[in-house]
This record gives structure tokens, sequence and C-alpha cells, in this order.
């Protein structure tokens, strides 16, 4: 292959992966009109091939209308021998409420963006394989008193390369609209404003090297944060992942985040789609390593507390993509002022 063909098999995964998530940013953006929103927390049991291991998951779901309703979910599948596999999964559910609605039964399926830190095909320690698969999940959940949910659910993840998984997870969500009655909400009413205006915001946090050995360092950025659209922001930044035993990295960051917010308007959440080209990266040496000048995928999510009419605490989870396998997690926690 020529080296052009090379950089365009190189920038395909890459692609890929922004173009994933930008369905996933319309999807949610489309749901404006109906948005009864839900947070959950879950955690329990996996099994990958012949090995057991834990899986977690968050996942955010809105309600549309009496029978269905659509989520986004960040699972992480645990650890087992030369797999340590995470992503994100958009799924369409058909839910039926039961016993005075506060007993609901779901099933859902969508597409799974998978991220997995596995052992080197030609040298190396380790390799980061992205791919696709299909996640399938059955759900029982309980709508108690003030907003909480009580949920026992069933995942099988079937995915292009790597073992197949089945996890039972249990968890609890708090419904984020109030509702109005027992049970899931349906709609709620959509907001005349945008979430965002303009919003600075600096950070300090931790990078996780997706490696076997998980190296970290001492991590910052900083960003610029404007609403486009009701539920729609725009950012640009800079971002320092600081200095690993593997590697050093740094650049400029520009995503689209889709976004809402909650209890009037104190709480935001958000999910980001985007880029980050590197102004720099060495491979724990004195010279560039192949990362230098090189455009990678950015996803992250984020959620802001605003504690005043013009500042805001944020915590921000990014997940950067490569295609040489240097990717990492970048967690960063920040104050921001908003105007």
């Amino acid at each position: 292959m020529n080296a052009a063909g090379n950089k365009a098999a190189h920038r395909e995964p890459v692609l890929r992966t922004i173009a994933y998530v930008a369905v996933m940013l319309y999807c949610i953006g489309r749901a404006q009109y109906g948005h009864a929103q839900e947070f959950s927390l879950a955690g329990g049991s996996s099994r990958a091939g012949s090995h057991n291991t834990y899986a977690w998951a968050f996942e955010y779901q809105e309600g549309i209308g009496e029978y269905f309703a659509g989520s986004f979910m960040w699972l992480n599948e645990g650890h087992v021998p030369d797999h340590h596999r995470d992503g994100q999964a958009v799924q369409l559910w058909a839910r039926l409420p039961l016993v005075r609605r506060q007993f609901v039964i779901s099933a859902g399926v969508g597409p799974y963006r998978y991220f997995d830190t596995t052992v080197a095909d030609l040298g190396g320690s380790y390799s980061n394989d992205h791919g696709w698969g299909v996640l399938y999940s059955l759900r029982a959940q309980y709508y108690a008193s003030d907003r909480w949910i009580a949920q026992l659910q069933l995942n099988r993840v079937h995915v292009q390369r790597g073992p197949d998984a089945t996890a039972i997870m249990l968890g609890v969500g708090y419904q984020l609209d109030a509702p109005n009655g027992a049970g899931p909400r349906q709609w709620a009413v959509g907001r005349s404003n945008n979430v965002t205006n303009n919003e600075v915001t600096a950070y300090i946090g931790k990078t996780i090297l997706n490696s076997n050995e998980s190296q970290s360092a001492t991590g910052g950025a900083v960003d610029y944060r404007v609403g486009l659209l009701k539920y729609l922001d725009l950012t640009v930044g800079y971002l320092h992942e600081g200095k690993t035993s593997k590697a050093r990295r740094d650049g400029l960051t520009s995503q689209l985040w889709a976004t809402r917010a909650f209890f009037s308007d104190t709480v935001t959440l958000g999910f980001g789609a985007g880029v980050y080209y590197a102004l720099s990266e060495y491979d724990n040496s004195a010279s560039s390593g192949p990362g230098k000048h090189q455009f990678s995928g950015l996803i992250s999510i984020t959620g802001a507390y605003r504690f005043t009419k013009h500042w805001a605490a944020r915590l921000t989870w990014n997940r950067v993509v490569t295609r040489y396998d240097r990717d990492t997690d970048v967690i960063l926690a920040g104050i921001g002022y908003r105007w």
C-alpha cells in the first residue's frame, strides 16, 4: 500500500468514530420535544469467553412516548486475560409498564462502539483496538416515590473481534424530570432558550494511558464553551495530558455537545464528540512520536453545577481515540465563569 493509502487507512477508524458519535448527537437532539430524562448507575458480574470479571455502566435515557425510549450508555466490561474493553452504546427500547406503571419491563438493542486494550499483534506490549458490536439488553425496573428507580439488567455484547460477553447488573436510577404520575414520564416540555450562553473553564486532573499498566500523569486543560442552539454547545480549547512513563502529549481540541439542564438550570449534563490536534507528542524520548501534528478523535461526557449566576464547577471525562496505540482517558475537574 502506498503512503496515501496508508494515511487513508489510518484516518478511517477515527472518521467512523466521529460519524457514529455525530449520529448519537443528532438522535439526542431530535428528542428535545420529548425528553423524560433518567440517569442510572449499575454494576455486577460479567462472563467473557471462559473468564469471569466485573462490569459497570452509567446510562442516560429519554422516554419516547408510553412504550418506547432511547438511551446512551457508557459500558465498562472489566478485565479478562488480554482484553480490557469498554465503550459507548446507543439503544432503542421497547417497554411495558405494569402494576399501575410502577413496574416496567424493557428490551433494548443498539450499536456498540468499543475500545479494547489487548496484546499487540506485531511488536509492542499492547494494542488499542477499536471496533463495532451490538448490545442487547433486558431490564426490569421498579419506580419508587421521590423519583428513585431500582433496576435489574441483563446485557449481551457481540463484537467484531474479541470474546462476546454476558453481564448481569443491579442498578439505581433517578428521574431528572419530576414525574407527573407513577412510573416513567412519557414526554416533558421543551425550553425556549439555550442551555449555555458563554463559559470559560480551567481544569486540572489525571491522564490514564490505555495500556496494560495504565500509566498515569497530571493533566490540565482550558476551553471556551458557547451555546449554538437550545441543546447544542460548541467548545474549543487546549489540552495538556502531562507526561506518563510511555508518552507525553498536548494539543488543540474542538467538540460539539448535546446538552441538557435540570433543577432550574443549576445542573447540566452533556455528551460531546470532536477532534484533538496534537501540537506535540513524545514516546518517552527527546524525539517526536508518531502522534505529532496528527488528528485523533475525542469523545467526552460532562456535568456541571452552577452555584452562582456566573460561576460553575465542571467535571469532564475525555476519551482520546488514536490510530497509533496511545488512547487515553483524561478525567478533569474545573471551575468556569459564565456570562
